[in-house]
């Protein structure tokens, strides 16, 4: 398996393009702001065609490049329903105007072809499956998207700002709620096995055993009990 990843843009967004191998289709997870030079590279240098981009969520750090990145490639754009708006208007999601300058910089609105993702669809994508998980508490419509244990590789989350190394996403802009986001921790990252590989929006990537035995927010609702705000990471 293939996975080429890198921050992008001012949030330090990570992009993915996931395939089976060098040379073969592909997937692109959260093209975000100032993400489609990144994607381009990454293309050529795997020689990959692209056949989806799927979204953890509607934040404008993870969608700013989804209208180039899809049109460049005449491919659809997965999201859930309840962060679709996002898509065009932004600034609804984070509750402030994020400044004309970085507006004229993105290519607000959607791409020709949406299409909707439900709490455990599964995508048969590029040769690859992902196993889509509704995990609000970040936004209303986040969501994980997991690949399974395959040869000697380990099982995979890419978990948007739901998980990350050591944190979890933040829980104060419009559509954010602290207890569904420990709602969604304790039913989509506790059952899974400690060797499952966490590939986050922002950050380095970790495991959910590393996160299962050190993460205080993770553990604190392990034990059923209550957590503090997180620290801000992203949008």
């Amino acid at each position: 398996m293939l996975i080429a990843g890198f921050p992008a843009g001012a949030w330090g967004t990570n992009c993915y393009l996931v395939a089976p191998a060098a040379g073969e289709e592909c997937v692109i997870i959260d093209p975000g702001h100032q993400a489609a030079d990144g994607v381009e590279e990454a293309i050529r240098k795997h020689r990959l065609k692209p056949v989806a981009v799927v979204l953890t969520h509607g934040h404008i750090d993870h969608v700013a490049s989804v209208v180039p990145v899809c049109g460049a490639h005449d491919v659809p754009a997965w999201i859930h329903p309840d962060d679709r708006y996002m898509m065009n208007d932004p600034e609804k999601g984070i509750g402030r105007s994020i400044g004309m300058p970085l507006l004229g910089e993105l290519t607000v609105g959607e791409p020709d072809d949406v299409k909707e993702l439900a709490d455990g669809a599964k995508l048969e994508l590029a040769g690859l499956e992902l196993s889509v998980a509704h995990a609000p508490g970040h936004t209303k419509g986040s969501v994980t998207f997991g690949m399974p244990e395959a040869a000697d590789i380990p099982p995979i989350l890419f978990s948007g700002d739901l998980l990350f190394a050591g944190s979890i996403g933040r829980t104060d802009l419009p559509g954010g709620d602290m207890a569904e986001m420990l709602d969604s921790l304790g039913r989509v990252c506790l059952p899974l096995d400690d060797s499952t590989v966490v590939l986050s929006g922002h950050g380095p990537q970790t495991t959910i055993g590393q996160e299962r035995a050190t993460n205080p927010y993770l553990r604190q609702v392990a034990a059923g009990q209550g957590a503090q705000p997180a620290p801000r990471r992203g949008m």
